[in-house]
């Protein structure tokens, strides 16, 4: 099914400033980027502890981190646990979380703090502490292989009906997995088209900021 992840004349603002790489959990600043968003929030950690980003960063599990498909590397965010209202203050420097019933993947450290560590997952509400940053190009994710052959097939599959399709080798702790990704598009409405034809053809499309 087609995720409709983000409306786009809400997500794309003035950017401001150079961010700092972490996040103070005790911070107080209040939301002033405009950009609010509430879904499902997991976490992550042993699988890609040292391992780089999508950002290029290197993934600390003990750091103030997040993954998420859409917002600008280095956007710093308020994030709430709805449930409980504890929040702490995180800075995106990954892409994800790669399933549709997820916004948002949170370090090990900021799902500690959140108080869902056992749960696995909580409701949360998230608030950008800056503005948003315009531009930018998109992609969409098809699927995601443990094996390469399966990856190749689904590329060769797709090559009759879609142009410009990459697999992008991502490596963890527990082996390397094979993204297909499907064009490179100025914007997040030309992505999300791309999107729904996808999703006719048997896979799960996810719109991704191409970085």
């Amino acid at each position: 099914m087609l995720v409709v992840l983000l409306c786009a004349s809400v997500l794309f603002a003035a950017c401001a400033g150079t961010v700092p790489k972490g996040a103070d959990p005790s911070e107080t600043v209040a939301p002033q980027g405009g950009y609010v968003e509430e879904g499902l929030a997991s976490w992550y950690g042993k699988d890609l502890q040292g391992r780089k980003t999508a950002s290029g960063d290197i993934f600390d599990l003990n750091g103030l981190s997040a993954a998420h498909r859409l917002l600008p590397f280095g956007t710093r965010l308020l994030v709430t646990n709805l449930g409980t209202q504890q929040s702490v203050t995180v800075v995106v420097n990954d892409r994800g979380p790669f399933g549709e019933d997820r916004m948002l993947e949170l370090s090990y450290a900021a799902a500690r703090a959140l108080g869902f560590l056992v749960q696995g997952a909580a409701q949360v509400k998230i608030e950008s502490l800056q503005p948003i940053a315009d531009g930018g190009e998109f992609t969409v994710q098809a699927a995601n292989y443990a094996e390469e052959k399966s990856a190749r097939a689904l590329k060769d599959r797709l090559s009759k009906k879609f142009g410009n399709i990459s697999i992008l080798p991502f490596e963890t702790n527990r082996g390397t997995f094979y993204r297909v990704r499907v064009g490179a598009y100025p914007s997040l409405e030309k992505a999300e088209i791309v999107a729904g034809r996808l999703a006719l053809e048997g896979v799960e499309p996810l719109v991704l900021r191409k970085d």
